[in-house]
């Protein structure tokens, strides 16, 4: 049986990596964490308040609906963004993608989430590459979020703003 995860993408220059590539990676020194999603699994992405680099206007928002399309693995070559290397790794099979900048404002649903058992500390849980979801938060989730959802072809493009390196 498949699971649901956010995964949590902090950088504006990972997000393009990951949208445009249709790739996850994963820090070194996560390894367990990234080797919880399994081929199949239903993935959000969730774009952090801080991943354009001004959270003071930014949200954070889950602004995509996924699959894993491959087992995740150590990968050949790591990822680097800054100084950082990632090291595991999977494809994605994207589905929809919200408009870049919109999305689904997670902290509106907070209240409504079990995987959140403290709204007042909903934060802390967000500091990970990852985030299983409960079958009723991910129920809700993609409730939520598939009216925001655009055909991936449509949206992508507006993603690919600086050069990613990796």
């Amino acid at each position: 049986m498949s699971s649901s995860h956010l995964l949590i993408i902090g950088d504006r220059a990972a997000l393009s990596w990951v949208v445009t590539e249709q790739r996850m990676a994963f820090p070194a020194g996560r390894t367990k964490a990234a080797r919880a999603l399994e081929e199949g699994d239903e993935i959000f992405l969730y774009t952090t308040r801080s991943c354009f680099r001004n959270p003071t206007r930014d949200l954070g928002r889950v602004i995509a609906r996924a699959s894993v399309a491959t087992p995740v693995r150590t990968l050949d070559e790591p990822a680097v963004f800054g100084d950082r290397p990632f090291t595991e790794g999977c494809r994605l099979e994207v589905s929809g993608l919200t408009p870049f900048r919109d999305g689904l404002v997670l902290r509106d649903l907070v209240p409504r989430l079990s995987v959140f058992p403290d709204p007042a500390t909903w934060s802390v849980r967000m500091r990970r590459a990852s985030l299983s979801l409960p079958q009723g938060d991910a129920d809700l989730v993609r409730a939520e979020l598939q009216p925001l959802l655009r055909p991936y072809g449509e949206a992508a493009d507006a993603y690919r703003w600086e050069p990613a390196s990796a």
